[in-house]
């Protein structure tokens, strides 16, 4: 069974207990190189090494792990454009049940054969909200798997503040964690555990300017949709749930918003100073530091680097 409340400190407790044995503990690293660049210390969770390539595996797990038997028995479903439908294909496939992934026929193609791998059942859409939800609810109905939304379910959230609680067991006083936000599924999960474990760290999402639905949102008190975004992050086009901005909104210090020129230097410094590779939507936190240096000089900072799924047949610089 689903959580039917806000994740509190217990839950979240017992949602890494219960996926512990399928997840990867992904490292931190750090870079003498990029600190002494950036003026900061700086610490970075690379879920780029977790299972199918991203932090959303750690919420899927969690989400599939809860149901019982009965309730699994005929398959899960969801709609997602890469790293959630990878995760929920693979979580399903662990427990040898079926999935069904809605999936934008736009979405990139390491993303698509990475839910292929694990056995999915893949129904292409148009890249509208629209079109993924009408064609998710066909399926819904025609097969009667359960739908377990990318972010806007409290399961998943749970999942994801696991990756936060990770970084507070290994590093003590930080002044900021910087996580990406797109559906905030991440980001909410990434206050929730913040403020259980390090209440006086400041949480800030990370949003490219070209998608900045997030950023506009937690300003005005309202939940804006995600209309044409302009960003190469393909991970962070959705707009916030309800759950996740409630979550967000009453839990975070700010939003930063980035240019793609950001993102771009951000992902180069990254792939030459760790020597691992990101996808753009995990370039996005340090981004938010490169442009905002004075701010962050001196502090101690965790950034979230939420995958590594990018086609290397198109990189964003030549």
């Amino acid at each position: 069974m689903f959580l039917e409340k806000e994740p509190t400190n217990d839950h979240i407790i017992e949602a890494h207990s219960r996926i512990r044995k399928q997840i990867v503990r992904t490292p931190i690293m750090n870079s003498t190189i990029i600190n002494k660049l950036i003026g900061c210390e700086l610490s970075f969770k690379c879920e780029t090494f977790q299972q199918v390539g991203a932090f959303k595996f750690r919420g899927a797990s969690n989400a599939v792990l809860s149901l019982g038997e009965a309730e699994l028995k005929k398959g899960v479903a969801t709609h997602s454009s890469g790293n959630h439908a990878a995760a929920l294909s693979l979580a399903a496939k662990l427990k040898n049940v079926p999935a069904y992934i809605v999936m934008p026929h736009t979405a990139p193609e390491i993303k698509k054969n990475g839910v292929a791998e694990h056995g999915a059942k893949i129904t292409f859409c148009e890249p509208t909200l629209e079109s993924r939800e009408e064609t998710l609810n066909k399926i819904v109905e025609e097969t009667g798997a359960i739908f377990i939304h990318p972010f806007d379910n409290y399961s998943i959230i749970a999942g994801q503040a696991t990756a936060a609680k990770e970084i507070y067991e290994e590093v003590d006083e930080l002044d900021y964690i910087i996580s990406p936000i797109g559906g905030g599924g991440l980001c909410s999960g990434t206050c929730l555990s913040t403020k259980y474990y390090s209440p006086t760290t400041k949480v800030i999402g990370a949003e490219p300017l070209g998608a900045d639905d997030a950023y506009r949102s937690i300003r005005d008190g309202k939940i804006y949709p995600s209309v044409n975004p302009q960003t190469i992050c393909d991970g962070l086009l959705t707009s916030l749930s309800q759950r996740t901005f409630e979550i967000i909104s009453n839990n975070i210090s700010e939003i930063i918003t980035v240019t793609e020129t950001s993102i771009i230097e951000a992902m180069k410094i990254i792939w030459e100073g760790l020597k691992i590779y990101i996808e753009p939507s995990s370039a996005v936190t340090l981004a938010a530091i490169l442009e905002n240096k004075e701010k962050f000089t001196n502090k101690r900072i965790a950034l979230i680097l939420s995958g590594g799924n990018v086609d290397l047949s198109k990189l964003p610089w030549k």
